[in-house]
C-alpha cells in the first residue's frame, strides 16, 4: 500500500511545477475549442451537404497548409521564442473562429450561395496556425519539464488533449442540438481566448543554443534526415500514422450517427466524444504507470487492438456497442500516443526539438485530416461501412509490416533510454 501512495504521489509531482500547470491547462482550453469546432464543422457541412466526400474535405482544407508550412514552423520554434510563437497562432485560430461565426449569422448568405466552400476557405487559413502551434507546443512541453517526468508530461499532455476532446464535441453537438450553431461557435472563441491567456502565463524559456546558423533550406532538411535516420523515432511516427490514415472512422460518424445509428445530433456528439473518453481513462492510468517497459511490443499490440475495434464499430448497429468500441479504440491509442511522444522527447537534441516535433507533425497531426479525406473517398466508393472494415484490415497490415521492417521499435524498452540520458 505504501509503495502504491508513493508512486500516485510522484506521477502527480509533475503538477507542481508551475509553468507545466499553464501548459496544462493551456492545452486542455486550446483543444476544448478546437475538438468543439471540428464537430459543429462536421456537423454543418454534412447538414449542407449530406456526402462523405464533402465531410473529408474539411480534413483535406486543413491539412495542405499544415504540411507545407509545418517544417518552417519546426525551423522557427528552433531560432525564436516558442512562446511567441505559441501567442501567434492562438490569435490566428481566434480570427478563424469570428469567421465562422460570421459565416453563420450576419454572412450567412454566403452559405446559401457557395455551399460549404466558404466553410472550407476558413479552416484552410487554421492549417497554417497549426503548422506554426505544433512544433512549437512539443519543443516549449520539453523545456518546462525534466528529463526524468518525460514520460509523466506526455501523459498529462494526452490527458489534456482527450479530457478536452471528450467535452468539446458532446458539448459542441448539444449545443447544436438544443441551442444553435453560432452560440456554439462563440463557445469555441471563449475557449480560445483562455488558452491564449494561459500560454500568455508560462515563463519565457529563451531560445536553444546552435552551433551553427544554417541556410533556411538546410535546417528544414536537416530535421526530415535526423527522424528518418533514427529506425526507433520514424517506426514510431510512421506505425501511428497509418494507423490514423486508414483505421479512423471519425470523420464519418456525422453519417454513422445520422444514417446507421440513427441518433441525431446529440447522438453524434457522445459518440464523437467516445474515443476521447476511452483516452482520458488510459491517461489517467499512464500518468502513474508510464508504459516504459516492453514499450514497443506494447504500441504495436495497442495499434493492433485499434484496427480491430474499428471493425467491430463497424458491424454494430447498436449505439451502446458502438460508444464502447470507440472508447476502447481510445483507450488503446492513446497507450501508442504517450509512447510516441516520450519517443519524440527523449531522442531529439535541444536545439531540433522544433524540427523533429514538425516532422512529427507531418506524420500524425496531419494523418488525421489525410485520413478524414480518405475515409471520405473510400466512403464514396465503397460504401460507408465496406470502408471502415476496410480501414480496420489496413491498420492490421501497417503493424506486421511495421514489426517486420522495424525491429529496434518492436525491442524498444524506454526505462533503459531514460536511465541512459
Amino acid at each position: 500500500m505504501l509503495k502504491e501512495k508513493l508512486m500516485f504521489a510522484g506521477a502527480y509531482k509533475i503538477l507542481g511545477i508551475r509553468d507545466f500547470r499553464c501548459f496544462f491547462l493551456a492545452r486542455f482550453f486550446t483543444q476544448m475549442g478546437l475538438s468543439m469546432q471540428a464537430a459543429v464543422v462536421g456537423w454543418q457541412v454534412a447538414q449542407i451537404t449530406h456526402d462523405p466526400l464533402s465531410l473529408g474535405l474539411i480534413g483535406l482544407a486543413e491539412v495542405i497548409p499544415f504540411v507545407c508550412f509545418v517544417l518552417y514552423g519546426g525551423h522557427v520554434a528552433d531560432i525564436y521564442s516558442r512562446k511567441k510563437l505559441i501567442l501567434s497562432s492562438m490569435f490566428v485560430y481566434f480570427l478563424c473562429c469570428a469567421c465562422l461565426l460570421l459565416l453563420s449569422t450576419s454572412l450567412s448568405s454566403l452559405i446559401v450561395v457557395a455551399g460549404s466552400f466558404p466553410i472550407y476557405c476558413v479552416i484552410f487559413f487554421t492549417g497554417f496556425a497549426r503548422g506554426l502551434l505544433a512544433p512549437a507546443q512539443i519543443a516549449l512541453m520539453a523545456q518546462i519539464v525534466p528529463r526524468e517526468m518525460y514520460a509523466n508530461s506526455s501523459a498529462f499532455n494526452s490527458m489534456a488533449f482527450h479530457v478536452s476532446a471528450m467535452g468539446g464535441p458532446a458539448i459542441g453537438g448539444l449545443i447544436c442540438g438544443y441551442v444553435n450553431i453560432p452560440f456554439a461557435y462563440a463557445v469555441v472563441s471563449a475557449c480560445i481566448i483562455t488558452g491564449f491567456f494561459l500560454f500568455w502565463a508560462i515563463s519565457e524559456q529563451g531560445i536553444p543554443e546552435r552551433t551553427s546558423r544554417e541556410p533556411l533550406f538546410k535546417s528544414l532538411t536537416e530535421g526530415l534526415k535526423f527522424v528518418f535516420s533514427r529506425q526507433v523515432i520514424v517506426g514510431s511516427m510512421a506505425l501511428d500514422m497509418f494507423a490514423v490514415l486508414f483505421g479512423g472512422a471519425v470523420a464519418m460518424l456525422p453519417l454513422f450517427a445520422d444514417q446507421v445509428l440513427h441518433v441525431g445530433a446529440q447522438g453524434y456528439g457522445i459518440l464523437r466524444a467516445s474515443p476521447a473518453i476511452g483516452s482520458v481513462m488510459m491517461s489517467m492510468i499512464l500518468s502513474i504507470w508510464p508504459p516504459v517497459k516492453n514499450s514497443g511490443v506494447k504500441f504495436m499490440a495497442c495499434v493492433a487492438g485499434f484496427g480491430l475495434c474499428m471493425i467491430v464499430f463497424a458491424l454494430s448497429r447498436n449505439i451502446y456497442l458502438s460508444i464502447a468500441m470507440l472508447a476502447l479504440s481510445g483507450m488503446l491509442d492513446n497507450v501508442g500516443v504517450v509512447i510516441r511522444s516520450t519517443i519524440v522527447q527523449l531522442y531529439s537534441p535541444e536545439d531540433m526539438r522544433g524540427r523533429v516535433g514538425a516532422v512529427n507533425g507531418i506524420f500524425i497531426s496531419s494523418s488525421n485530416e489525410l485520413g478524414a479525406f480518405e475515409s471520405g473517398v473510400a466512403a464514396s466508393l465503397m460504401g460507408l461501412i465496406p470502408s471502415v472494415i476496410f480501414g480496420g484490415f489496413m491498420t492490421l497490415v501497417v503493424v506486421g509490416l511495421t514489426a517486420r521492417m522495424a525491429p529496434l521499435l518492436r525491442k524498444l524498452n524506454l526505462s533503459d533510454e531514460i536511465k541512459s540520458g
